[in-house]
């Protein structure tokens, strides 16, 4: 008996290390356990509603016109929080306060990409001066919700609708 370490880490420890190995997903000499390789992209998005309208952003992605909440690719480095941030500024020209978490979905693109996107509510402040846009946004619109509805096909993802729907519902960060 080792003293100091839980009994589940002592029959770690005393299993072969290829036992190990396969149970926690880690290399073995025959390559990695690809049930865990799966690497989605990290994505965020800002859900911002003002009388009944949410911000969206319209924007050229994969050879199509499409609307979309702010939102992009976690980077390097960055938080979830920083990461909306960011993405709002770049793509509205607004800051944004992020105000609650009100989604984690995990969504598989017709492409055969899997994303796991993060999205929190929250308000725009005054458009900050001299903010560029992405060169890939062609303008932003405030759309209600019956509005987004109807330009279903004309949206980025299905997540857009998911997340305007579920507004009502957040857990406060």
């Amino acid at each position: 008996k080792r003293p100091g370490l839980p009994a589940i880490h002592r029959r770690a420890r005393a299993s072969s290390s290829s036992e190990a190995a396969r149970d926690h997903g880690t290399p073995t000499a025959g390559g990695y356990n690809p049930s865990m390789s799966f690497r989605p992209d990290v994505t965020v998005a800002a859900l911002i509603e003002q009388d009944g309208r949410f911000l969206v952003v319209q924007e050229r992605a994969a050879r199509r016109v499409v609307f979309n909440q702010p939102a992009g690719h976690l980077e390097n480095g960055e938080s979830l929080l920083q990461a909306v941030v960011r993405e709002t500024l770049e793509e509205t020209g607004h800051a944004f306060v992020p105000e609650a978490l009100t989604g984690v979905y995990l969504w598989r693109s017709p492409a055969d990409r899997t994303f796991l996107r993060v999205a929190f509510s929250g308000q725009v402040l005054e458009r900050v001066n001299g903010a560029r846009l992405d060169r890939a946004i062609i303008r932003t619109v405030w759309l209600t919700r019956a509005e987004l509805e109807r330009r279903r096909e004309e949206l980025r993802s299905p997540l857009v609708l998911r997340d305007a729907r579920l507004t009502g519902y957040v857990q406060d960060i």
